[in-house]
């Protein structure tokens, strides 16, 4: 296992439709405890493999019951309702928080580390880690999903005064 360097805000692979996994393989397990490790180490709650430059459609999430990790291959939100607003973060744009609505709860299909497949459902912070992870799969980070207005202005403030790594560490950077 190894502690994986974070891509930041600007780096390409951020932007890019992750691939498909084919098969859960040694590589691909690999490639989870690395993420693990990695999301560990940045203090996250989740992490997508696109955030470590590794383009395939492959998360991780932190156990709600504060179990451990869990591995998302492929995953699919089939259903989701509600909607709730609240501040997020992301450890590919550290020192920049905002709010950003999404949906309540989210079922999501997947295939787990182990190659089985599996559907979990998640509310409030659980539904916004899987929702804000998914995201980085399509190339989507979470300033996207902001108002115009908001969303041009942080981009200018990080064009200006650039990315503060000392903030990369906040509970609720995902």
């Amino acid at each position: 296992m190894a502690v994986l360097t974070i891509r930041k805000y600007g780096d390409p692979v951020l932007r890019r439709r992750a691939l498909p996994v084919g098969e859960v393989t040694e590589e691909v397990r690999a490639i989870i405890a690395d993420l693990v490790e990695t999301m560990y180490d940045e203090i996250g709650i989740g992490l997508a493999a696109p955030q470590v430059g590794v383009s395939l459609r492959l998360v991780v999430v932190g156990d709600e019951h504060g179990r451990g990790a869990e591995a998302l291959v492929n995953p699919v939100i089939v259903e989701q309702g509600g909607r709730v607003t609240a501040e997020e973060g992301c450890l590919s744009i550290p020192g920049i928080f905002a709010p950003v609505t999404r949906a309540e709860w989210v079922r999501v299909e997947a295939t787990s580390a182990e190659g089985r497949s599996v559907s979990i459902r998640g509310s409030g912070l659980r539904a916004r880690v899987l929702q804000h992870e998914m995201d980085h799969l399509d190339g989507v980070l979470f300033i996207d999903r902001l108002d115009p207005v908001t969303r041009d202005r942080l981009k200018r403030r990080i064009k200006k005064e650039g990315l503060r790594e000392d903030s990369a560490h906040h509970a609720f950077a995902l």
